[in-house]
């Protein structure tokens, strides 16, 4: 018998009734409030590296735009065979969005806007990906209170129990939760455990309860959030901090996605081959920059910034006859280790 302690659960909630029948979706609520910290840490962040406020805001706003598309989009590529109609492959509302896209989608439509304002690839991604990983955490709050993305059933420790309520993508009848999932395999969860079958009655897996990947993901992010912070304290080459949060993040989606009954093109789904492939570029990029560090960063100086030229006390750019103030020149050469009263 299976002790209590090995597993976890809660009732989930689909929806928040506020009146009649206007209703808001925990999900909704988690991944505003994750974009919007994510992107208020941007604006920390990016302009420690040269990033005007006023073009962080703008950035942001397509972002918003850029998450939507792609997130759908690559979903409806993912999942092609599925849909019926144009019309059915643009009603997001109905569900089916991936997060690798939307992050593609983001980036992606921001990069004119890279190139407009003159700033680095790497300039402001380092910036944006300290936020989004953030933002990743906080949004699965959203997830683990509705019971989304639930995996292939286990008996493990954090295995998800059913305590109540209306599971999404699942009909709940009775407290009996059903989900046809790919290729036909039928995934039912109740109070008593959880069974995977084929589409011929054949039983696949049975535990007390399911694998949570959104647990899982919200857990990874918060350390890579952790992560990416520290390095951030630190002058690293530009690029650094992007790269690790590809390779941390593609890994942890091809591990994760292996929990999880999804459509597979050649044995993995859609994210998986995304991630992996984001991972290995990154890490044989960090690799590659290892064995050739920057010349800057091995006399312990910072990194120049790219981008438009900051702008003195009075709003004009710096005047290029003033005369260089030798204190000023040694404390900013000294590099982090300095009494620099900046961040």
């Amino acid at each position: 018998m299976i002790p209590v302690l090995a597993s976890i659960g809660w009732p989930v909630i689909d929806r928040i009734h506020l009146w009649g029948d206007f209703a808001i979706s925990p999900h909704g609520i988690g991944i505003a409030i994750g974009y919007l910290f994510g992107a208020w840490i941007l604006t920390r962040e990016g302009q420690k590296r040269g990033v005007h406020l006023e073009h962080i805001n703008t950035m942001v706003f397509w972002s918003l735009i850029g998450t939507i598309i792609g997130a759908r989009l690559f979903y409806v590529i993912g999942h092609f065979s599925e849909f019926n109609s144009l019309y059915d492959m643009i009603a997001l509302w109905r569900g089916g969005l991936t997060l690798l896209g939307g992050m593609a989608g983001a980036v992606l439509i921001n990069i004119p806007l890279f190139r407009k304002y003159g700033y680095g690839f790497f300039q402001v991604m380092d910036g944006a990906v300290i936020g989004l990983s953030f933002g990743i955490a906080f949004g699965r709050i959203g997830d683990l209170i509705i019971g989304d993305h639930l995996g292939t059933p286990t008996s493990w420790l954090l295995a998800f129990r059913y305590e109540g309520g209306n599971l999404s993508g699942f009909t709940c009848v009775a407290e009996t939760c059903r989900a046809t999932l790919e290729g036909g395999r039928i995934l039912t969860i109740t109070k008593a455990g959880a069974t995977l079958t084929s589409s011929t009655g054949e039983l696949l897996g049975q535990g007390v309860g399911v694998h949570q990947t959104a647990l899982y993901d919200m857990v990874s992010a918060t350390l890579l959030f952790f992560l990416l912070f520290a390095l951030s304290r630190r002058w690293y080459r530009a690029g650094v901090l992007t790269l690790v949060f590809g390779a941390w993040y593609g890994a942890m989606r091809v591990v994760e996605d292996f929990l999880r009954v999804d459509k597979r093109i050649f044995g993995l789904t859609g994210s998986q081959w995304t991630g992996m492939i984001v991972s290995i570029i990154c890490i044989v990029t960090l690799i590659s920059w290892s064995r050739r560090p920057d010349a800057a960063l091995a006399e312990g100086e910072p990194p120049d910034h790219e981008g438009p030229p900051p702008e003195d006390d009075e709003g004009g750019p710096p005047d290029p006859t003033a005369d260089d103030d030798p204190d000023l020149e040694r404390s900013t050469r000294a590099g982090p280790g300095s009494t620099s009263s900046e961040d």
